[in-house]
């Protein structure tokens, strides 16, 4: 009988394990995604949205004709319930034999009372965060004021704040507020540069060179207490005034993940083995933000580490090779921990994503921009055509 392999999300993760399972099979096996929006989203583009450079057309496509093309049954529907011992997920997907988390994030706004769009503070990290945050933004320019840009504690997303920071710079000099607006960089992170995987050599004087040129202040260190109209009050007492704020908050696990007992850890993350199988159910893998990663080290400030991209997609791949490995009734091949994967970003690249490390470099500037821009469309291209096995 066929083996049915379940994937949970639609997005980098769950792209990437449905296809290469179903590759890795020549078609051998049945997989079905169930996913409860019906489009991939380039999520690091989000950055741009708020300035009106992306809109959900440039940066999103439809996943039901790339899952058909590949031989994959798609289900755009919202999974209520995971009952791992029974094998099965609460959609109209039926029962699995290996099931694929994949499920991404939500956004823990509750860390920081009054952290919302109500008291003016924004945040990039889903669609209709980043078009509403471009909506205030608008407003802003027509009663420009002090901004804020930050990233709380126990967040792991740093280089989301880092470059939204850095188009802001560029948005307030173009539209001629340099001089006239005061601009705050807020984070938990110990010394500029920290990205929550420890910074990189010569990392923290370079960014503190830019800041200080594009005269952006800098708080580091510090946690935000409470946010209301207006105003940001820190833990050391401090408080900050803005007419515009964008914050990342920390990142929590989906609810249906959350919810299943003995699954997921206290913040709805699944531990999981250097296979990605998870350490309670061996017939679960879970991949991405989903996967629970163990910080090395104690900041002052809790700070996590960042799980997107790159990260998701070495997951994937190694989760699917290992349920390709079950089904043909081989051993599990593939072992990769989280601190080994290589740090691939926009300005970072390193050969650990973890320390120790044998290297590792900071690269921001203008090429930064231009390489983003590149692997943008690059990375849709191959997202859209199924061609996971592609860098």
């Amino acid at each position: 009988m066929r083996k049915k392999v379940l994937v949970l999300g639609g997005n980098f993760g769950g792209v990437t394990a449905a296809l290469s399972v179903k590759h890795a099979l020549d078609g051998d096996v049945d997989v079905t995604v169930v996913s409860a929006s019906d489009r991939f989203l380039f999520k690091p583009s989000l950055i741009w949205v708020p300035f009106g450079k992306r809109t959900e057309d440039d940066i999103t496509f439809p996943l039901a004709p790339t899952f058909e093309m590949h031989g994959v049954e798609f289900v755009h529907a919202e999974a209520k319930a995971i009952a791992p011992i029974a094998k099965r997920v609460d959609t109209t997907a039926g029962p699995y034999d290996y099931l694929v988390i994949a499920t991404g994030y939500r956004n823990d706004m509750a860390v920081v009372p009054g952290l919302e769009p109500a008291n003016g503070v924004h945040t990039i990290t889903t669609l209709p965060d980043a078009e509403r945050a471009g909506a205030a933004w608008r407003r802003f320019l027509d009663g420009p004021g002090p901004v804020v840009i930050g990233a709380t504690q126990g967040t792991g997303c740093f280089g989301a704040a880092y470059e939204f920071l850095f188009n802001t710079a560029h948005q307030l000099k173009k539209a001629g507020l340099k001089k006239r607006v005061p601009l705050t960089y807020v984070t938990a992170e110990p010394f500029l540069g920290h990205f929550g995987i420890g910074g990189l050599p010569g990392g923290e004087r370079l960014l503190q060179l830019f800041c200080k040129k594009e005269g952006i202040q800098v708080i580091t260190g510090t946690a935000l207490r409470e946010a209301s109209p207006g105003r940001l009050l820190l833990d050391d007492g401090g408080k900050l005034d803005f007419s515009y704020a964008m914050i990342i908050p920390p990142f929590i696990g989906q609810e249906v993940v959350a919810r299943t007992s003995g699954l997921s850890d206290g913040n709805g993350f699944v531990p999981v083995r250097d296979t990605y199988q998870s350490t309670a159910h061996p017939g679960i893998y879970a991949v991405g933000i989903a996967a629970a990663v163990t910080v090395p080290w104690t900041t002052a400030i809790p700070v996590g580490v960042p799980k997107t991209g790159f990260p998701t997609e070495v997951q994937a791949r190694v989760a699917a090779d290992n349920i390709a490995a079950r089904i043909r009734g081989e051993e599990q091949a593939r072992h990769k921990d989280f601190g080994e994967i290589p740090a691939v970003c926009v300005m970072i690249l390193a050969d650990r994503m973890l320390p120790p490390r044998k290297a590792g470099v900071l690269v921001p500037g203008p090429q930064a921009h231009a390489a983003k821009l590149a692997f943008e469309k690059y990375f849709l291209w191959k997202a859209r055509n199924g061609y996971v096995r592609l860098p």
